[in-house]
């Protein structure tokens, strides 16, 4: 996984707007039961022009920078649509969205809007965690018979099941910000203490064991 040279800035936004909550003396506890020292919800940053923008152009450099060309800019329904379409938007791309499964009506689309065949094509994600949604997205694609060439995401939780999933389906990731440097810019700016951050550390590396011991 690749960070964007703006992941310290887009951290600290993160967490002004309370887009991204800490609380490692009081957990939260995620849908699966597991139990977390961090919340992420990133549609907060869309109610927020600030965040909102340094999204639009923080994107918009990971493919300049990292990709010669793309065809489409890709989101995964629903969390993604909204920063693919500014994505899209700053480089002046085309762009559709992907359904976690097709319709049951209709015409039974998976993915809205174009996706040509033999298209290259950018999938943009807000969240990752194992990855298993954005690949899963990733596959309907290229059933199309189109190419994804990587995907974006404004910010990985860098657990280890994630790597090994991105590693597998042979597509890099590039995201704005992370779990680590999240941390980090919490502890320098006073929002954490010392102590806290060395709890907070110790959650990636096995958050199921981390879970059971709070």
């Amino acid at each position: 996984m690749t960070v964007s040279p703006i992941a310290r800035e887009f951290a600290d936004r993160l967490l002004a707007i309370e887009a991204v909550s800490l609380s490692p003396d009081a957990p939260f506890t995620w849908a699966s039961g597991l139990h977390s020292p961090i919340y992420c919800d990133n549609r907060v940053t869309l109610s927020d022009p600030q965040t909102r923008d340094l999204i639009a152009e923080g994107l918009a450099s990971l493919v300049r920078t990292n990709f010669d060309d793309i065809d489409v800019v890709a989101g995964t329904a629903t969390a993604g649509i909204a920063h693919a379409a500014l994505a899209a938007d700053r480089l002046g791309a085309p762009m559709a969205y992907v359904r976690s499964a097709p319709k049951d009506h209709g015409r039974g689309n998976q993915i809205e809007g174009r996706i040509p065949a033999q298209s290259k094509v950018i999938m943009v994600e807000d969240l990752i965690s194992t990855g298993g949604s954005v690949l899963k997205a990733a596959q309907a694609v290229e059933r199309e018979g189109a190419t994804v060439v990587g995907v974006l995401a404004l910010f990985s939780y860098e657990l280890e099941k994630g790597h090994r999933a991105f590693e597998e389906a042979g597509l890099p990731l590039y995201t704005l910000s992370n779990y680590p440097t999240l941390i980090e810019v919490a502890a320098e700016s006073g929002r954490i203490t010392p102590e806290q951050q060395a709890t907070l550390a110790t959650w990636s590396s096995d958050p199921q064991a981390w879970s059971d011991s709070h």
